[in-house]
């Protein structure tokens, strides 16, 4: 199945993906976890029914206002989409929900239409006091939709799915339109109809949108040839409290500050982007991935960094380390890289037949002279076939009483190994010393001509308190990031979790900065509050 035939399906409120196709652990994942000291929780998960909630806080003013803008039908406080649209999708928040606590659901979820709506609800919450969390695909793994809500009258979730179309097609310019609330599938599906594509897949594709694709710069697993989120938008329109932005009248400008940079990554906290015009290309006609094994970690950095920096870069490239290579919880019998040792490097190539035929043959001379061995196509393929499996696996694992969660940040080639040491060190003193020692997973999936991203994965059996236990280790992983001088991150974004760590990493100067754009464009400060930028008392 491609990207483009997966369906669009409302999630569960704490379990990813298509509710028709659960994630189920093999069999021969038990002794695997066994080996970590996993025991199976005395009870499971809270039905979803169960789960109790806040009384409704949203003042009847609010409630009328909010109704004369959207109409009735378009606002609602039932249970369940307020269940649904509680925090994100991290662990700590499927903990938290699993365990029945909805403390931060929204008061209402407003469903606008329009752009002019979507400004019409801002300023009727601006006006009132009501806290804005913009939400499209809810997929934040990192606290970004937990407002702080201590002075505000109430708090809506405004969902954008409403924005679901296609407003343009610049065949000749290669460009597309799309709102907010387009989800990935459908984007593709849309574009798909004209014979391109937008090349975005992030593991979140099933449920991430393409307004959550440029509030949190969002990276797919394609960024070696078609780039991150923020570097295919050309274009785009923001709805603040205080009206309409709209950016974006031409490729590349010279005048001033690129504007368009300050909302991408803006995670909700300046406006509520409604529409974006992003860079597209005809869909691929030919599609060839494979696997190489190098002996080490190191020896296939070295690999990758010379395809960065010398080229020709694949449509997709991917280094697992020794432990991720080793293990595959989908198929733990099975090594990914299909035989011992190593590590394990997936290139993709996507395009018309004679440039995947050059770049592939160009690209695995460079692999090769760097120490690769060239293992065909079955490990590539299996990569492809199974990726967006993935992120089922974890609803699975918590099932069975483990602790899975991921973290990712982003160097300097230079920087890399000493990056990677530092923070797999942090996170496996973090969590042996509460009694759960830990398996810590890396990979590069990201690569530029001066670095790289790193992404950890972390399992390891669930403590009394696991929120407590995750909190310990991702303390750890933070400051061992900072001491490094990487950045907090690479594609998840800030959110509330990283939020305090960005502040240090930016300095108090451009904190600064931020506020005073937040008090022009959202002088009540509704707008995500507390998320990205630190809330201000009486803001």
């Amino acid at each position: 199945m491609t990207e483009s035939e997966l369906p669009v399906v409302d999630f569960h409120p704490y379990r990813w993906g298509d509710p028709s196709k659960p994630g189920e652990l093999p069999a021969a994942a038990a002794g695997a976890l066994g080996a970590l000291g996993v025991k199976a929780p005395e009870h499971g998960p809270a039905g979803l029914a169960e789960i109790p909630l806040p009384q409704v806080r949203l003042p009847e003013q609010a409630q009328a206002a909010l109704e004369a803008v959207v109409g009735a039908q378009h606002v609602t406080s039932e249970h369940d989409a307020r269940v649904a649209h509680t925090r994100g999708w991290s662990t700590p928040d499927l903990l938290k929900l699993r365990a029945g606590d909805a403390s931060d659901a929204p008061d209402a979820v407003v469903f606008p239409g329009s752009h002019d709506e979507v400004v019409a609800v801002l300023e009727v919450c601006s006006g009132l006091r009501v806290a804005v969390v913009p939400y499209s695909g809810g997929t934040s793994v990192v606290g970004g939709l937990t407002p702080a809500r201590e002075w505000f009258a109430g708090v809506i979730a405004l969902d954008m799915r409403r924005l679901d179309g296609l407003l343009a097609v610049d065949d000749i310019s290669r460009t597309a339109t799309l709102q907010a609330g387009v989800r990935g599938p459908r984007a593709e599906e849309l574009l798909h109809e004209h014979g391109l594509t937008l090349g975005h897949f992030p593991q979140s594709y099933e449920g991430a949108s393409i307004g959550g694709y440029a509030a949190a710069r969002s990276a797919g697993q394609s960024s070696a040839g078609f780039g991150r989120f923020d570097e295919m938008v050309v274009g785009l329109v923001l709805a603040t409290p205080r009206g309409t932005v709209t950016l974006g009248s031409a490729p590349m400008s010279a005048a001033g500050p690129d504007l368009r940079q300050l909302i991408l990554g803006s995670e909700g906290t300046l406006g509520v982007i409604t529409s974006v015009t992003v860079r597209v290309r005809p869909v691929p006609k030919e599609r060839v991935y494979e696997g190489w094994r190098f002996a080490s970690f190191e020896a296939g950095a070295a690999g990758l960094r010379a395809l960065a920096q010398e080229g020709p870069l694949p449509t997709v490239v991917r280094l697992s380390d020794e432990a991720e290579t080793a293990v595959n919880l989908a198929d733990p019998s099975e090594a990914l890289g299909g035989g011992p040792g190593g590590c394990l490097v997936i290139t993709g190539y996507e395009g018309t037949s004679t440039e995947v035929a050059a770049r592939r043959l160009s690209a695995g001379d460079v692999l090769a002279n760097a120490g690769g061995e060239a293992l065909g196509t079955a490990p590539g393929e299996k990569w492809r076939k199974g990726r967006y499996r993935g992120p089922y696996l974890r609803d699975p694992l918590l099932d069975a009483g483990v602790l899975v969660e991921t973290l990712e940040t982003v160097t300097f080639w230079s920087n890399l190994d000493a990056l990677r040491s530092s923070v797999t060190t942090a996170l496996t003193e973090a969590l042996s010393k509460q009694g759960t020692p830990p398996l810590v997973l890396c990979h590069i999936s990201h690569i530029y001509e001066t670095g790289a991203s790193l992404y950890f994965t972390v399992v390891c059996a669930q403590a009394e308190d696991p929120l407590d236990q995750w909190r310990q280790a991702k303390t750890a992983a933070n400051e061992a990031i900072r001491a490094a001088g990487a950045a907090i991150s690479h594609h998840h974004g800030v959110g509330t979790d990283h939020r305090d760590t960005y502040s240090e990493e930016i300095g108090p100067l451009a904190a600064e900065m931020l506020h005073a754009v937040k008090r022009t464009v959202d002088p009540a400060g509704i707008l995500n509050p507390g998320v990205l930028i630190p809330p201000v008392s009486g803001s």
